[in-house]
């Protein structure tokens, strides 16, 4: 993974927030570069699938393409959007949240705000910008632009609606050897820090999907589905996209990004333990060897 960042790691989690209200003022030059060149060198993360990214200018009409993610799409004065494109690869979604992630924590570095915004897109004003080819999907596009100092009454209330301030604790979260052994900070060790920014990561109506499983020294990831979640968004959104997978990668970025910030070595391996699942909506998804 790229490490160009100029902040710690921890700070920049704590510090990016869904922002849907944005100045009237233009990227500056020199900074739109730099995010779109970042944002357009990433093309695989570490499953291989393959996707690329492009930083492109708001038009009036992308207002429209925003109009059927309901509150989801409440974006106001946003001067950029960046568009990610997937081909039909195993694991792509994982891939797609991880280097999408891994963009917008570089656009936090740089001093601009982003609002995740996950839907159809692929027969959208969008889809136009980046020459979509038959097979290519786009899952999610990202906002992009200088916050407005305050947040309306209508963002702190879609905010409220969606949980964004509220956070599940480590109890739920992470644990040790086992499903149900609660895994304590001083037990996650070097690790614990690590474990926080998951804690703290985006995730779809902040459903914070991720369990974590402490096994020696790897670190199981399991996908905790929220039953019906997807179900109600495929009704309500038309999404094609598993925003709950994609919300696996974006735990996967913050956990190696704050790992390697602290000088913690390691790799993914897809190697299904021998450890019983919570339930039937508990899926494996990926190892990390310390």
């Amino acid at each position: 993974m790229k490490k160009t960042f100029t902040h710690p790691i921890d700070q920049l989690v704590k510090q990016r927030f869904s922002c849907r209200s944005y100045l009237n003022k233009p990227v500056e030059e020199q900074t739109r570069l730099r995010l779109a060149d970042y944002s357009t060198s990433l093309h695989t993360g570490p499953f291989g699938a393959r996707m690329r990214f492009e930083l492109v200018a708001a038009r009036e009409q992308d207002q429209k393409a925003l109009k059927n993610l309901g509150t989801y799409g409440f974006i106001k004065g946003a001067t950029g959007f960046i568009i990610g494109v997937i081909k039909d690869d195993e694991k792509n979604l994982e891939d797609f949240g991880y280097l999408m992630e891994n963009i917008i924590l570089f656009a936090t570095d740089i001093g601009l705000g982003t609002c995740w915004l996950g839907g159809t897109f692929t027969k959208s004003s969008f889809s136009k910008r980046v020459s979509l080819h038959p097979g290519e999907l786009i899952p999610a596009v990202i906002a992009v632009g200088y916050c407005a100092k305050k947040s309306s009454t209508f963002e702190a209330l879609i905010r409220n609606r969606a949980g964004a301030d509220r956070r599940l604790s480590w109890e739920n979260l992470f644990f040790d050897t086992m499903f149900g052994e609660t895994l304590s900070p001083q037990a996650a060790g070097d690790y614990a820090s690590a474990l926080e920014v998951v804690r703290r990561g985006p995730s779809a109506s902040n459903r914070q999907p991720w369990r974590i499983v402490k096994d020696g020294n790897m670190w199981h990831f399991y996908l905790q589905r929220t039953p019906g979640y997807r179900e109600r968004m495929l009704v309500r959104l038309f999404t094609v996209a598993d925003m709950q997978r994609i919300d696996m990668g974006i735990a996967m970025c913050h956990f190696e990004l704050m790992a390697r910030d602290r000088g913690l070595d390691g790799h993914w391996v897809i190697n299904t333990p021998d450890i019983e699942k919570f339930d039937e909506f508990t899926e494996y998804s990926v190892s990390w060897v310390g």
